[in-house]
């Protein structure tokens, strides 16, 4: 057996549940035998009894769980080495009753532990707050649950986890000690662990005497490791941390402990830096704040001042995404307005974070600098895909174009009303305001310009011409593909499928829902698979690294990357709208397309199997993706007629000219 997992189950009723299925629902590594087991460790005491039942209740239908019985009170260093103690597996895993093993995780640890098996394997771990905010796990010496520990060198060193719930950390701190002395210390990069951190109840953190016992537990390993000079550095910054942690000493228990701990000097001397620290943290913030906010008033005043400056008839500006660079359908009015109308100059809006990704020799402003507030002042042309910063006024003479940037799939505008969730309270009341601000709306197909007429209910006019960057789609050749595949290094002859899942409005983060590492494997040679996170996520897609995987969500062309590709795998982007222009197979992966239903609303029920509704061949589950792509269903003669089906309702106006005809209507050209 390869894998014991440990879980403590205890105070965690509303979470145990989930996380004893995030264990057992783990397929296993290979095609041998049982390759994990799940040891709940619970107690008999009333206090303990809900948490008892679910644990049992798991153990009763899945023959991988079992359930052990602490004696006496509750204490979770020992429910821990009395699971370890119990354990067969060659590794040991410690989770908490709140914490998620992510799908895959047991998979991707079997496979990093074939080479070398180290006696201890950093995973990547994750945390998630109440609120669903996720953020990494610690960057310094981990807690339990980011690592793995091979049993014989835990139980040959006498391993154990100290006594009481808050000194737990020190014994996997010698562990990581000692494996990194004999050079078997290793790491998987890839997310395991989420723990999920609990605003309230009795796992909360809470301050109390209780975490003086980790400075005992320090005591205990220093008698342990004899002369380590790396365990005394550790305390002294484990320690102070727990000092300054309010959650954990409170305020009047400060100087006790740093009499207890021994840290060095007076602790009236230590208050004093301490006071000093905090006041100058303070200090620069209260300065960079107040900066700011004189910066924002004086460019305001600026503003309104170049307000009254006349419109420059050859200023047009432009914006994508929120101000992350040249992309989407302002890029390509870009291009084709540098062709047709030479005498419009066009200046794009970029925030300062995203300036790196302005291309050579295109022109740009800062978002809220002084040069981006004259060039929205006197400009006669607005473009954008999404919205301009800052709350600009749009005074009379100035056209503005709304490119939008995508096939409405989810609800959009005041659609949203029945969700209020999404809408931000008054959020509605601004996307009214900003509608208004438009004169031109573009519409890729007859069902955007339905969805924005009511959606977007304003006195623009629309422009069902198709995307503007969807032309590169419909006349390239086939020398773009084989460059860009050739620049990300596949092999000539490879079965290229792109996976691009988009945002979820109900979670925070880009949380995987396909294991890409296990599917290719599943394939087997000769496909390669693109993996691009939605752009809400940054520059990575956080997929694991392999020699079939590519992560090209920093790539800055989504066109490029549908053209490089045979197919599309997709959940709920409008990409697939786009992608149906180049008459490549469309697979639909909906594992949770209830859940995305419920939170959002959509317009079109890609699951029905009708045509116009369903681009081609669909999955549910990982599984069902594997056999689709297999047993060759996503290139078949019914997904290939539902692909018919979906391209004549989505692309009638995609014919490689979008691009003049939005330039000859909103710019004035200029005859030959």
């Amino acid at each position: 057996m390869l894998l014991s997992v440990v879980m403590p189950a205890h105070h965690a009723q509303g979470y145990l549940r989930a996380a004893l299925e995030s264990v057992t629902g783990q397929a296993p590594a290979g095609s041998g035998p049982v390759e994990l087991e799940l040891i709940a460790v619970g107690t008999g005491a009333p206090d303990g009894a809900p948490e008892l039942a679910i644990a049992r209740e798991c153990a009763a239908r899945e023959p991988r769980a079992r359930v052990l019985l602490l004696d006496g009170p509750w204490d979770t260093g020992a429910a821990r080495n009395a699971g370890a103690a119990a354990a067969r597996g060659a590794y040991l895993l410690f989770l908490d009753g709140d914490d998620l093993l992510l799908p895959g995780a047991v998979e991707a640890i079997a496979a990093r532990l074939t080479p070398d098996r180290p006696d201890v394997l950093r995973l990547g771990h994750g945390l998630v707050d109440w609120w669903g905010t996720e953020r990494p796990g610690d960057d310094g010496l981990p807690a339990a649950r980011g690592l793995l520990f091979r049993r014989a060198f835990w139980e040959s060193r006498r391993l154990r986890f100290a006594d009481g719930p808050y000194g737990e950390v020190v014994p996997v701190h010698h562990a990581v000690f000692l494996a990194s002395d004999a050079g078997t210390l290793a790491s998987l990069d890839r997310l395991c662990v989420r723990h999920r951190l609990r605003r309230a109840g009795p796992s909360a953190p809470a301050p109390g005497r209780a975490h003086f016992a980790v400075i005992d537990a320090y005591a205990r390993l220093a008698d342990e490791a004899g002369d380590d000079p790396r365990i005394p550095a550790a305390r002294t910054a484990h320690l102070t941390a727990v000092l300054r942690d309010p959650g954990r000493v409170a305020p009047g228990d400060r100087a006790a402990f740093f009499r207890a701990a021994g840290l060095p000097g007076p602790y009236a001397v230590h208050s004093a830096r301490e006071a000093v620290r905090a006041g100058r943290t303070r200090a620069r913030a209260s300065l960079r704040a107040g900066r700011k906010s004189l910066r924002a008033r004086v460019m305001r005043a600026v503003y309104r001042a170049d307000l009254h400056r006349p419109l420059d008839p050859c200023l047009a500006v432009y914006g994508a995404y929120w101000n992350r660079g040249v992309a989407c359908n302002p890029a390509a009015v870009y291009a084709k307005a540098r062709e047709l109308v030479p005498h419009i100059r066009g200046v794009w809006v970029v925030s300062s974070r995203h300036r790196d990704r302005m291309p050579p020799g295109v022109p740009y402003v800062i978002e809220g600098s002084r040069a981006y507030w004259r060039a929205m002042a006197t400009a006669t042309y607005l473009v954008n895909n999404s919205s301009f910063p800052g709350g600009f006024t749009k005074r009379p003479g100035q056209i503005y174009l709304q490119t939008h940037h995508g096939t409405p799939l989810k609800t959009m505008g005041l659609d949203q009303y029945p969700y209020p969730a999404l809408t931000a309270g008054a959020g509605l009341e601004r996307v009214v305001a900003h509608t208004d601000q438009w004169d031109f709306s573009l519409s890729a197909n007859p069902h955007s310009s339905e969805v924005w007429d009511r959606a977007y209910p304003s006195s623009y006019e629309q422009l069902p011409y198709g995307y503007p960057r969807n032309d590169v789609l419909c006349t390239a050749t086939a020398e773009p593909a084989r460059k860009v595949r050739a620049e990300l290094g596949i092999a000539p002859g490879a079965t290229v499928l792109l996976y691009a899942p988009t945002h979820r409005d109900y979670r925070r983060g880009f949380v995987p829902l396909l294991d890409v590492e296990r599917l290719t494997r599943e394939l087997g040679p000769g496909w390669v698979l693109l993996v691009r996170a939605h752009y809400f996520y940054g520059s990575s897609a956080g997929a694991g690294a392999g020699e079939r995987v590519v992560d090209v969500t920093g790539h800055p062309r989504i066109e490029e990357l549908c053209l490089a590709s045979d197919a599309l795998i997709t959940d709920y982007s409008s990409l697939m709208f786009d992608y149906a222009c180049l008459d490549r197979p469309i697979v639909t992966y909906a594992p949770d397309w209830e859940a995305y239903r419920a939170a959002r609303g959509t317009y079109v029920d890609l699951l029905s199997g009708r045509p116009g509704d369903t681009p081609g061949a669909v999955a549910t589950t990982q599984d069902e993706l594997v056999e689709v792509l297999r047993r060759g269903a996503w290139r078949s003669r019914e997904a290939t007629a539902l692909r018919a089906a979906f391209r004549d309702r989505f692309c009638p106006y995609d014919d490689g000219k979008a691009a003049e005809r939005v330039v000859r209507r909103v710019f004035p050209v200029r005859p030959d």
